[in-house]
C-alpha cells in the first residue's frame, strides 16, 4: 500500500494581499488600539478615542483607493492548471461599492456618537468611552470583510463579527431598562437565525463538499437526485440569518424595540450598516452561489420583498404623533419597509438575463438610502438635545426654531417618499420598479406601487409638521461641530445625488462581479 502525503498548509494557501484585505483590517488594528488606550488614558482625555476612532475609520475608506484599478483576491487554494482558483477574500468592484458604504457609514456615525457621548456625560445614562468606540470599530470591521467574502465559513464569521458587537451597543446605556430589554431581544432574536442559517450551510456543504461560492454554484448543477431536497433546504435556511439583517418581515419583529432602546447614533448604525451587511451577504449567496437555484430563492425572495414593505409600511403608518419615541419608531418602520423595495431587485435577479444589472439597482437604492437615513437619524438626535422623548409632535415648529434643519429633514423625507426635490430617491424607486417589471414580476411591482404611495403619507405628514406653528417657545442650543458636520455631509450627498443621480447607478452597477 503506498502511503499518501498530506498537503501541507504552504502548498494550500497562498500569501497574503495585505493591499486587499486593509479596509477590514485597519478598522480592526484601530478597535485594538483604542481599547488599550482606553486603560491609559485619564476621564478628560478619553474624548480622544473618538477623533481616533473617527481617523480610523476614515483611513479604512481611503486604503479602498489603491483598489480601484482591479480586482484582486487572497487566502486563494491553490488548483490545478486549467482551473478557477477558489478564494476566501476578493476585492472587486462589488466589495469596493459595499465596503465604502459600510466604512461612510460608520464615520458618520461615529461623528454622531461624539456628539451622543458627550451629552450622556456625567448622567445616570453615561456611555464608556472606550468600549462604545471598541464595539463600533469591531462591528464596522466584521461588516467590511462580510461582501469580501468568498466562502460560506467566512461570511458566517464576518456576519457574528459584525452582529456581536453590535448587541453590546444596543445594551451599553447603563441603568436603562429599555436598552437592555432592546438588547436581550435583539441578541436572542439574532442567534436563532444564526442557527438556522448554519444548519443551512451544513446541508449546502454535505450536498457539494465545498464551502467556496464559486465552487457550491459549480457543485450544485450536478447533485444527485437523492440530495436534491437536502439541498434546496440548504438553500432557503442559509437565507434566514441575512433575512434577519436586513429585517426582512417575519424576522423584523426586534427592529422597532431595538431602535428605540438603543442609542440614536448606534440605531443610525443598525439602520444603515446592518442592512448593507444583511444584503450584501444575501447577494453572495444567491447570485454568486446558488444561481442554479434560482427557482427556490427567486420566489421567496419576491414574497419576502411584498411582505416586508407592507408589514413596514403600515405599521409606519400606524405611529401616533404624540408617543413617546415616535419619530425613532417611525424611523424603524420606514426602515423595514424600504429593506422590501430593497429585496425587489435581488428577487428579480432569478428571473433576469441580467442579474448583475438588477443587483446594480439594490445597490444603488442602498446608497441613496443610507445617505438620506443616517441624515434623518442625524437631525432626529439634534432633536432629541432638547425633546428626549423624540415624538413626532416635538418636530412642530423646527422651521421656525432651526430653519436649516427642518429644511434638510424635510429634504431626507421627500428623498425617502420619492418626491421631488429628492430627485436621488425618485430615481431609486423608478429603477427598482424598473427591475421588477423587466423580469416580469409584474405583480411584485403593483404591490411596490401600493406601498409607495402608502408611504407618501406618513412621510408627507412628518414634513408638514415641521412648518407648523409651534406650541410655546422652542429651546434653542448651540449645535456641536461633529453633529453639524453628519448632518451637512448628507444634505451635501443628497443634493449632490439628486442633481446628478444616474451616477450612483453607474457607480454601483459596473461590473459587479
Amino acid at each position: 500500500m503506498t502511503a499518501v502525503a498530506a498537503p501541507s498548509v504552504a502548498s494550500l494557501v497562498q500569501s497574503v494581499d495585505w493591499l486587499a484585505i486593509a479596509p477590514p483590517t485597519i478598522a480592526a488594528v484601530v478597535a485594538l488600539v483604542v481599547l488599550v488606550a482606553d486603560l491609559f488614558l485619564g476621564e478628560r482625555r478619553k474624548a480622544l478615542l473618538g477623533w481616533v476612532s473617527v481617523a480610523g475609520l476614515a483611513a479604512a475608506a481611503l486604503a479602498l483607493l489603491p483598489l480601484l484599478d482591479g480586482d484582486r483576491s487572497t487566502f486563494c487554494l491553490k488548483t490545478l492548471k486549467g482551473e478557477q482558483p477558489a478564494c476566501s477574500y476578493t476585492a472587486d468592484h462589488f466589495t469596493l461599492v459595499i465596503q465604502f458604504l459600510v466604512l461612510a457609514g460608520a464615520l458618520l456615525t461615529a461623528l454622531l456618537s461624539i456628539t451622543g457621548i458627550k451629552d450622556a456625560k456625567n448622567t445616570p445614562r453615561e456611555l464608556p468611552e472606550g468600549e462604545f468606540w471598541f464595539l463600533l470599530l469591531s462591528s464596522a470591521a466584521g461588516a467590511a470583510l462580510l461582501p469580501a467574502s468568498r466562502d460560506l465559513a467566512t461570511l458566517v464569521v464576518a456576519l457574528e463579527v459584525a452582529s456581536l458587537p453590535a448587541f453590546a451597543l444596543v445594551g451599553i446605556k447603563r441603568d436603562d431598562r429599555r436598552s437592555s430589554e432592546a438588547a436581550l431581544k435583539f441578541f436572542l432574536s439574532s442567534v436563532t437565525a444564526t442557527a438556522v442559517t448554519l444548519l443551512g450551510v451544513s446541508f449546502v456543504y454535505a450536498t457539494t463538499g465545498t464551502l467556496h461560492l464559486t465552487r457550491i454554484a459549480t457543485a450544485l448543477m450536478h447533485v444527485d437526485g437523492q440530495f436534491h431536497t437536502l439541498a434546496q433546504a440548504g438553500v432557503a435556511l442559509t437565507l434566514v440569518g441575512f433575512a434577519f439583517k436586513t429585517a426582512a418581515a417575519p424576522f423584523h419583529f426586534w427592529v422597532p424595540d431595538t431602535y428605540v432602546g438603543a442609542p440614536l447614533p448606534v440605531a443610525a448604525y443598525l439602520s444603515v450598516i446592518g442592512k448593507a451587511v444583511g444584503f450584501s451577504g444575501i447577494i453572495l449567496v444567491t447570485v454568486v452561489a446558488f444561481p442554479s437555484y434560482a427557482d427556490v430563492w427567486g420566489p421567496a425572495l419576491a414574497a419576502l420583498a411584498a411582505l416586508t414593505m407592507t408589514v413596514g409600511n403600515v405599521a409606519a403608518l400606524r405611529q401616533q404623533a404624540t408617543r413617546a419615541y415616535s419619530a425613532v419608531r417611525l424611523l424603524a418602520w420606514s426602515s423595514v419597509g424600504q429593506a422590501g423595495y430593497l429585496l425587489v431587485p435581488i428577487a428579480a435577479a432569478a428571473y433576469s438575463k441580467d442579474a448583475d444589472k438588477a443587483i446594480g439597482s439594490t445597490v444603488a437604492y442602498a446608497l441613496m438610502y443610507a445617505a438620506v437615513n443616517l441624515g434623518a437619524f442625524a437631525v432626529a438626535a439634534l432633536v432629541a438635545r432638547t425633546k428626549p422623548l423624540n415624538r413626532i409632535s416635538d418636530y412642530r415648529g423646527l422651521y421656525r426654531s432651526r430653519p436649516l434643519a427642518a429644511l434638510v429633514l424635510g429634504f431626507f423625507l421627500l428623498c425617502l417618499a420619492g418626491l421631488p426635490p429628492g430627485i436621488i430617491g425618485l430615481f431609486a424607486k423608478v429603477t427598482v420598479f424598473s427591475a421588477a417589471v423587466d423580469a416580469g414580476l409584474g405583480w411584485l411591482a403593483v404591490v411596490m406601487a401600493v406601498n409607495v404611495v402608502i408611504a407618501l403619507y406618513y412621510y408627507l405628514q412628518w414634513t408638514a409638521t415641521l412648518f407648523r406653528s409651534a406650541e410655546g417657545e422652542q429651546a434653542v442650543q448651540r449645535i456641536p461641530a461633529p453633529l453639524t458636520a453628519a448632518i451637512g455631509l448628507t444634505a451635501v450627498i443628497g443634493v449632490v445625488l439628486s442633481g446628478a443621480p444616474q451616477m450612483v447607478l453607474r457607480f454601483a452597477s459596473t461590473g459587479l462581479f
